[in-house]
């Protein structure tokens, strides 16, 4: 099910980018006024703008649906995975070894580095 979801969500983002590059800018609707709208007759005489408008309003509500299933099967992964966290054994205790020098700064300690006092 959640493979489902991610390849939703894939194909709605690819369809949200190209409708969004096939639309006309702002500024486009100035040049139609000179003459120049004649290539827009294939959506009609109100050009394409409405309807790679609504399909770009359907594709982003798909998006958003899918985003939030995503997000229920990535919370519902991370509870059953906190959930056996909770039985790893702990690791056993180190036990201290004997003959390690202590750091205190009591004692002397040879070397061949001088130390200056």
């Amino acid at each position: 099910m959640e493979a489902l979801i991610l390849v939703l969500h894939v194909l709605a983002a690819v369809a949200i980018i190209a409708l969004v590059l096939l639309q006309q800018g702002k500024g486009a609707d100035a040049g139609a006024s000179f003459g120049g709208g004649s290539s827009q007759t294939v959506f009609g005489s109100q050009g394409g703008g409405s309807f790679f408008g609504k399909m770009t309003a359907v594709f982003a509500l798909v998006f958003f649906l899918t985003s939030f299933g995503l997000a229920f099967f990535a919370s519902e992964q991370a509870k059953s995975v906190s959930g056996a966290l909770d039985y790893v054994p702990s690791a056993p205790q180190v036990e201290e070894t004997v003959g390690l020098p202590e750091l205190g700064g009591s004692k002397k300690t040879t070397s061949d580095i001088p130390v200056t006092e």
